[in-house]
């Protein structure tokens, strides 16, 4: 049986942190090439850990791990991983280190081989699709949540990654940005998940939507109507919506 569609599997983990609750219950999940899903549920629920699990950031107590076709137990195992599958973090401040946004964005590429110059001119190009061309030389720490978002967005893009792993990635944007993003993600052909309380951005981005609770999975199966009086799946889980622009 050909099994080149699915990128990553994961049968049967469990994970929990040295001395605290479960935090990931029995998962099965599985996202296959061209997926686009999005994941919704309370804080605490296991939706982060679940990424850092994937990047071999986590050692699962048990269950099986299978990523682009291999099995992944051990720390060697997840460094090509982890060059293939780009991450964005929940905070952006875990994501940029290097004095000015240019070199944050540059050295994803370096660190896979390219050339200096090479590293920079792809780094540039991220920048301008991005619309931050004009931030190059600012000081990352300087900056404001919008834009450290936005350019921990470019430093995984940069990286040209077959599959993106996003936790809250609107955190901190307003409305005419977030819209930029989702035309940018619905432009880019490649799987990806998405953490976000956002079911506005979800909706937009996304074909598939999951919900997690108490470190399980569970499948959209049912329509919830809720307090802001429309309907769709999940809508008992915690979310947000974009507010309308003033007329």
């Amino acid at each position: 049986m050909d099994k080149t569609h699915i990128l990553i599997n994961l049968e049967d983990v469990n994970f929990s942190y040295p001395g605290g609750r479960k935090v990931l219950n029995h998962v099965y999940f599985r996202l296959d090439r061209g997926e686009r899903i999005g994941l919704i549920g309370p804080n605490g629920s296991g939706k982060t850990s679940l990424f850092h699990i994937i990047m071999g950031l986590l050692k699962p107590e048990s269950g099986r791990i299978e990523i682009f076709g291999k099995l992944r137990e051990k720390e060697r195992h997840f460094k090509k991983v982890r060059q293939r599958i780009g991450l964005l973090f929940q905070d952006s401040d875990d994501q940029l280190f290097s004095p000015t946004v240019l070199e944050d964005v540059a050295f994803g590429p370096l660190n896979l081989g390219k050339s200096i110059p090479e590293a920079k001119r792809i780094a540039m190009d991220t920048l301008d699709s991005l619309g931050l061309s004009g931030l190059k030389d600012r000081v990352t720490y300087k900056l404001s949540g919008g834009e450290k978002r936005l350019v921990s967005f470019a430093t995984v893009l940069a990286m040209k990654p077959e599959v993106l792993l996003m936790d809250e990635p609107t955190t901190g944007l307003d409305r005419e940005t977030t819209d930029k993003m989702v035309e940018i993600l619905n432009q880019l052909n490649l799987a990806y998940i998405f953490i976000s309380h956002n079911m506005d951005f979800i909706v937009q981005t996304t074909d598939k939507v999951y919900g997690m609770v108490e470190g399980r999975i569970l499948t959209e199966k049912e329509t919830v109507l809720h307090t802001h009086v429309h309907a769709h799946g999940f809508g008992r889980f915690s979310h947000s919506h974009s507010q309308a622009d003033d007329v």
